[in-house]
């Protein structure tokens, strides 16, 4: 080339480098242009138009600023934030990616980590899942990610204590669980780590020691275990620690007064009962809120708070202090609320300050002024010393009628209305954070105690919104009244006996939709007379689905002295903030209460007698009737029916015909072992699912109605709930709730388009769950009940992934807690214990083997019956054995999960599967056991085999071979002939007359084969 034509070269050269220089410093890199197209399909973010640059900050990829939607937290951001300057650069480059309540329903994208100057993720309160991808651990300019307020699972992974740039982690209000990573205290720079309202478990790894940098730290609402670690006490930067429902226990360290920066300390409902005295607090003087509710702390309120000169809101409610208030409480600089409720604090009541709202109820003051009781708007003092003070002589209270009450009605937080012919008095009246309200009647009363502290009205958004609702009695459920953290009503007046108490909700505060506004959760206690009745209520859970009423009975309530205590509690469970951050605490919508006893009852003697003397008349009358077939089986089965005491609806054949099409075909959701399950909805929109047992059923009347009586008086978070049943005509009908899920078996093995993606933590979550639902029917309900027939197909799956065990029509009542030999075998072969398919020998245990049998589909994600020959026996147990023998059990583990799941927590449901499958049933252990196991609380006792057979290395190649090349050429269960060995040795049938069975593997079938 000469010398000019490379001078010319060169000019061209300098032009273009000039003109890139010139014209790109304001254009988006194109690799990082083709990723947000990436990240847009993964979030499921639509409205990006890559027509326009996303570094031109014009519509689309940039919103001026934040747009309020109601309610005032749900603000709208649409930013993507490029830097054009960087030095040697001609490209712009992603900087920053905020899109904040969008709804978006998509997954977190691996693709961020390919925008390599990305330094903000905030993807707050959208509807997003899945898993937090590790490829994120590689963004070394990574500064925060921030992603509340989603549907996210799985744990928090290891590679994100790589980025050592990281300085905000905010996981809040997600479905996150598993144990914390001890490699997050890798992180030199974290300033906040936030992972409330998740369902984490374990101890806190000793490693978190090292997070000396720490300004923000909050792990409220989770499953935690141990004690709270003293080494909090090297946080000496904090300035937020909040630990409320959190799973630990107390005591609080004594050295948490080192922590002098701190101006917002939360520690409440600690676990175990282990008092101890308040840790010294003198140096917390920037303390702003101070929190140590129901701590287990003892003796008596420290002098000094008033050196807390920031303070504006204080908290030792239900606690065990002892004495008198200092008198320096009520002149406190700047303090607005103070709350010393449920106490045992004695003497004179301090005169406070105008402006303050203070809670003293449940104490042992002495109350000398009646007005101080009645100044009820400011300061609260019922229930405070009423050995000493005759309630009927405080006026505010007004004196109860000669006539005692036998029933009383309240429409909490709404209007007077009439309902079923009772009238529900009027509870409109405006809450308070430390308020007592008297009803005009004088019958009943109201105590609310706690604020919204973090409510962006500071506490004066308390009343629920109204709602429509289309349901029965609707205007019961379109007002409710709520409180932060305690709500009490008290029924006065009433005649001293027996009592039914319905206590009636409807969560009216969260959507129903696909929004973020949709994943709160509300969690509280219920207290009737002081006793706790319920532990960690949620309305929504409960009565299925949001707008959707649920009616907790409780019977035999005693009352004396005249007067009921229904008391709610909020004991720091349950999200905070979404949709907005006065949207917890627990919440009512109506009391009815009745007495067992109303005036004009007959004696219970009488009744006796008339019972006798009537149930005589009847058999000889109708005895004769029956005999001479004047009376059908149905009708008398209707009859047994509504005699039933039982917590559930009758139906009507028209209600049900209506709610599924009048059983149409399309509605058809299954084919159980007694008749078709239809999908059905109730005119108030109430899914349900309808199971109507056929004429060929081998389930007869007295079965039908165990089945009901025992589904009615089991209630528990993991068992299906029966909503009602219809006997008419020929007709036999159980309602059910209806799952949205379907059943685990579909979920794992069934056709592909209904198969879902079960990451490792939810696995783990069924498991627990399962395990959870059978020690409770094994142990902790009134009667002891054995399923007999637990399986994959009769554990079914909510919208939150939640197992509930269904099918309850063969189980068995075990009311003397004692074994029986079974006539009738009743399960599925593959899934039931050796000891009770062959002898029909009857225990708990035979569950706890059929557990063993699931928990391993599970964990594979593979039917127990692959294959069926003309002999059968249990092909995934036996290779689970087979591979014990060999130490190589992790090859169970689903190809599918990849690497992405904890294998320690997969070895011990591996274990916990073997050791339930045992053959000798008293070396299984209790299903509560079993969730001590999983929930890592025990450790899983050593499993020896006690198989008679070890099977060659052939064999199990042939096994290993046919299982995974079924699942590599997806062969269908009803494939006609497949070829597992290459040399045609071995030849798989099956035909499709017959359903997945398993290979049998004794040595006749062996030695025909080879």
């Amino acid at each position: 080339m000469s010398t000019s034509s490379q001078i010319l070269f060169l000019s061209f050269i300098a032009i273009w480098f000039m003109s890139l220089t010139a014209f790109g410093a304001d254009t988006i890199h194109p690799d990082e242009k083709k990723a947000l197209e990436d990240i847009a399909k993964s979030l499921g973010k639509k409205d990006w138009d890559f027509d326009i640059d996303p570094c031109s900050n014009k519509p689309n990829w940039a919103t001026p600023k934040p747009t309020p939607i109601t309610p005032r937290l749900s603000i709208v951001e649409n930013n993507v934030t490029c830097n054009c300057s960087i030095a040697g650069d001609n490209f712009c480059h992603v900087v920053s990616i905020t899109l904040k309540g969008q709804n978006l329903p998509g997954t977190l994208p691996p693709e961020l980590a390919r925008l390599h100057y990305l330094q903000i993720i905030d993807l707050s309160r959208n509807y997003l899942n899945g898993t937090i991808p590790k490829e994120w651990g590689s963004m070394v300019n990574l500064l925060n990610i921030t992603l509340p307020g989603n549907r996210l699972t799985g744990s928090i992974p290891k590679e994100i204590a790589k980025i050592s740039t990281l300085i905000h982690l905010e996981l809040t209000a997600n479905q996150m669980s598993g144990n914390i990573t001890s490699e997050l205290g890798n992180l030199p720079q974290i300033r906040t780590l936030r992972i409330s309202s998740n369902n984490f478990s374990g101890e806190l790894p000793a490693t978190l020691a090292k997070l000396t940098t720490l300004r923000d730290f909050h792990i409220s609402d989770n499953q935690f275990l141990g004690k709270i670690p003293d080494f909090i006490q090297n946080w000496t930067n904090i300035n937020m620690l909040i630990i409320q429902g959190s799973g630990l226990s107390g005591p609080i360290p004594s050295k948490i007064s080192l922590l002098r920066n701190l101006t917002d300390l939360r520690i409440s409902d600690l676990n175990g009962s282990e008092y101890a005295p308040l840790p010294q607090l003198d140096n917390l003087t920037l303390l702003e809120k101070l929190i140590l509710r129901n701590c287990n702390i003892n003796g008596t309120l420290p002098e000094n708070l008033s050196t807390m000169t920031s303070l504006k809101y204080l908290d030792f409610s239900f606690n065990k202090f002892r004495g008198k208030i200092p008198s320096t409480y009520a002149y406190i600089n700047g303090v607005k609320f103070i709350f010393l409720t449920g106490n045992l604090l004695t003497g004179q009541i301090p005169s406070w300050k105008k402006n303050i709202d203070v809670d003293l109820s449940y104490n042992n003051f002495s109350i000398i002024q009646e007005s101080q009781l009645c100044q009820s708007d400011k300061l609260n003092l019922f229930s405070t010393s009423w050995a000493n003070n005759n309630i009927g002589t405080v006026s505010c209270l007004r004196a109860c009628p000669k006539k005692p009450s036998y029933s009383l009605y309240i429409n909490c937080g709404g209007k007077q209305e009439k309902v079923n012919g009772a009238s529900y008095d009027d509870d409109s009246d405006s809450p308070g954070p430390a308020k007592l309200h008297v009803s005009p009647t004088g019958k009943w009363a109201f105590s609310t105690t706690g604020m919204f502290i973090d409510g962006d009205q500071l506490g004066e958004t308390y009343s629920p919104k109204f709602t429509p609702l289309t349901m029965e009695d609707a205007k019961l459920y379109m007002s409710a009244r709520g409180s932060p953290i305690s709500l009490t009503y008290y029924g006065f007046c009433l005649e001293n006996g027996s009592y039914t108490v319905n206590l009636h909700f409807a969560e009216i505060m969260f959507t129903d939709d696909q929004t973020y506004g949709s994943l709160g959760r509300r969690v509280f206690d219920i207290y009737l007379q002081g006793n706790p009745v319920q532990k960690d209520f949620n309305i929504a859970k409960e009565a299925g689905g949001v707008g959707k009423k649920v009616i907790k009975q409780f019977k035999d309530v005693s009352v004396t002295n005249s007067t009921l205590e229904i008391r709610l509690y909020w004991a720091g469970k349950g999200t905070q903030s979404l949709p907005n951050r006065s949207v917890f605490g627990p919440l009512i919508s109506a009391i009815s209460v009745e007495s067992n006893s109303p005036p004009g009852s007959i004696s219970a003697g009488a009744v006796v007698g008339i019972v006798v003397a009537t149930t005589i008349v009847i058999i000889l009358v109708f005895g004769i009737l029956w005999w001479k077939g004047c009376f059908g089986k149905k009708e008398s089965l209707a009859r047994e029916l509504k005699s039933l005491d039982v917590q559930t609806g009758l139906f009507t054949l028209r209600q049900i015909k209506a709610a599924t099409n009048n059983f149409d075909i399309s509605n058809k959701i299954g084919e159980g072992g007694f008749g078709p399950v239809y999908k059905g909805c109730l005119p108030n929109g109430t899914l349900i699912a309808v199971k109507q047992l056929s004429s060929k059923s081998k389930q007869g009347n007295r079965e039908f109605l165990n089945e009901i009586g025992m589904i009615s008086a089991l209630q528990h978070p993991y068992l299906v709930k029966l909503h009602g049943c219809c006997v008419e005509g020929d007709q036999l009908l159980l309602i059910y709730e209806y799952l949205e899920n379907n059943s685990l078996a579909r979920a794992l093995f069934g056709p592909e388009e209904h198969q879902i993606k079960l990451d490792w933590p939810t696995r783990q979550k069924i498991c627990v769950g399962i395990a959870k639902g059978l020690a409770y029917l094994h142990e902790e309900s009134r009667l002891k009940v054995v399923h007999r027939d637990i399986k994959a197909t009769n554990v079914l799956l909510d919208t939150n992934l939640d197992p509930k065990i269904s099918d309850f029509g063969l189980a068995k009542l075990d009311e003397e807690d004692n074994t029986h030999i079974s006539t009738r075998i009743a399960g599925t072969y593959g899934y039931m214990a050796p000891e009770y398919a062959m002898h029909g020998y009857l225990t708990d245990k035979a569950d706890v083997y059929s557990f063993g049998i699931v928990a391993l589909e599970i964990v594979s994600g593979k039917s127990n019956t692959l294959y069926r020959s003309k002999e059968e026996a249990f092909y995934l147990l036996d290779w689970a054995h087979l591979l014990k023998e060999r130490g190589d059990l992790m090859e169970l583990v689903d190809r599918r999960l990849g690497s992405d799941f904890n294998k320690k927590e997969a070895m011990v449901v591996i274990n916990v599967a073997l050791l339930c499958t045992n053959v000798t049933s008293n070396l299984r252990p209790s299903m509560s056991s079993v969730v001590s196991f999983l929930e890592g609380r025990n450790a899983v006792p050593e499993f020896v085999s006690d198989s008679s057979e070890v099977m060659d290395g052939k064999k199990l190649e042939v096994m290993r071979q046919y299982y995974y090349q079924k699942e590599e050429n997806n062969i269908s269960s009803t494939s006609q002939s497949q070829s597992i060995l290459n040399d045609g040795s071995w030849t798989a049938t099956s035909s499709s007359a017959v359903d997945l069975y398993p290979v049998h593997l004794d040595s006749s079938y062996w030695e025909e084969r080879n």
